[in-house]
Order: structure tokens, then sequence, then C-alpha cells
């Protein structure tokens, strides 16, 4: 039986949470959806980003998920329609209302466990990392401008956590009309534990750190984390969220 845990925080810097989450809450249903957004733009306009991003693609993966093959590319190819509408959704508000809207987007993670496996939607910069056997391993890759230049290795990973456009996303949900998120299928298999948290945990918190919390204890492993974000400087929203 597949149990989690999470916890959305303001932080001690910023005067909305533009960060917005949803896990499945009777841990018996056939859906073991899980689902975080980090909403961006001026205003109010990330909140409503990330909420819609959240909406949008848990009443479509819902709404499909029966009539979806069982096989991994078709639950593949369902994860990644459900961003490209929340994306569509988004995109079509942000056109609404230019002054008040323009330039509203959010990152999104989806994590669907089914059958032995966890399927993984990726676009932003918040992450998903799987702790298993002992190792945390991230899984997402940050679409960001910072992690393009370790990948040309113009910057080591360490000059990355304190680079001046270390917050500048290369691609986000609902700022353009088309999108390609990442999504990919991962074993999921007893005793593994996976964390889907925003940049507010990973901006001021060592991978190292939290692999020792939730090791520590993986339930209260998201009030402790974001306790320890906010002690460092709580610039952003945090949202942690615990698989287990």
């Amino acid at each position: 039986m597949v149990k989690a845990y999470a916890k959305s925080d303001i932080g001690k810097v910023r005067e909305i949470n533009q960060d917005s989450y949803y896990i499945t809450e009777d841990q018996f249903a056939n859906i073991h959806l899980y689902i975080l957004a980090d909403g961006m733009g001026g205003c109010n306009a990330g909140d409503i980003a990330s909420k819609l991003a959240i909406k949008c693609a848990k009443s479509y993966i819902e709404n499909n998920f029966l009539d979806t093959p069982k096989d991994k590319e078709s639950l593949v190819q369902l994860i990644g329609s459900s961003m490209e509408y929340a994306n569509m959704v988004i995109y079509e508000k942000s056109l609404e209302n230019k002054q008040e809207f323009e330039g509203m987007g959010t990152t999104l993670e989806i994590c669907l466990i089914y059958n032995n496996k966890a399927y993984i939607g990726h676009i932003g910069d918040s992450r998903v990392y799987r702790i298993r056997k002992g190792l945390i391993r991230q899984l997402t890759q940050d679409h960001s401008y910072v992690q393009t230049l370790v990948k040309e290795g113009t910057i080591t990973k360490e000059e990355a956590l304190t680079h001046p456009k270390k917050n500048m996303l290369m691609k986000a949900l609902g700022c353009t009309p088309y999108v390609e998120p990442d999504v990919r299928a991962r074993n999921y298999i007893a005793g593994d534990i996976l964390i889907m948290c925003s940049d507010g945990l990973t901006n001021m918190v060592k991978e190292e750190e939290i692999y020792k919390t939730v090791i520590e204890d993986a339930v209260e492993a998201p009030k402790k984390l974001i306790e320890q974000a906010n002690k460092l400087g709580g610039y952003d929203n945090i949202t942690v969220i615990t698989i287990l």
C-alpha cells in the first residue's frame, strides 16, 4: 500500500504561496496520483497557474485512466497528454487578461504509481528524487539555464548552486502554446521512497541533508525539511511530498 505525506509553506520572504500540490486522499484508490506545481508570474498569477495545472492534470488523468490501456507506453502518453492539456488551459487563461496574467506559468511534477512503476511527468525546476538501498537519486533534470551550462561543462554542479541566473527557466508550463514535458516510467519497488519538492527546498537544503531527514522519518520529513529551509532563509515557497 502506497502512502504519502505532504506539506507546503509560504517561506520567510514571499507574500503569497504560489506552490500547490495534490496527493491521493484514498490510499485504497485505483489511482495513486501525486502532483506538485510551483507557480510564477506577477501579482497572484503564479498562484492561479499552479492551481490550474494541478486541477487540469488531475481531472485529465482521472477521466481517462479507466479507458487507457495499462501498458507502459499508454500510461506514459496519458501523463504527457495531461500536461499538454494543462499547458493549453493556462496559456489560454494568460491571454484572457494580459495585464493581470501575462507571463504566468508554473513548474509541474506528476507521479502516478501503478503496478510497480512510477510514471513521472516533469517540466521546470521542481524535482523528483528516489531513495533506494541507501542512495538518493534525482529522477528529473531541471529545465533551467544553469542546468544547460552544467550539461555543457561550462560550470560545475557546485557553481550552479550560487549562479546569479539559477532561477531562469528554459521551459515551464503555460508560457507557450505547446510544450514538450519529460515523461518516464521508473521501477517502483518495496522500500523505495519518492520525494517531490519545489525549488524552495532544493535551493536551501543540500541533497545529503534531504536524504538524512527522509531516512530518519519519512512521515515527518516534509515538515522537518520545510523547517530546515526556513532556518536557512526561506527565500521562496517550499513544498515537499514523500511517497513510501
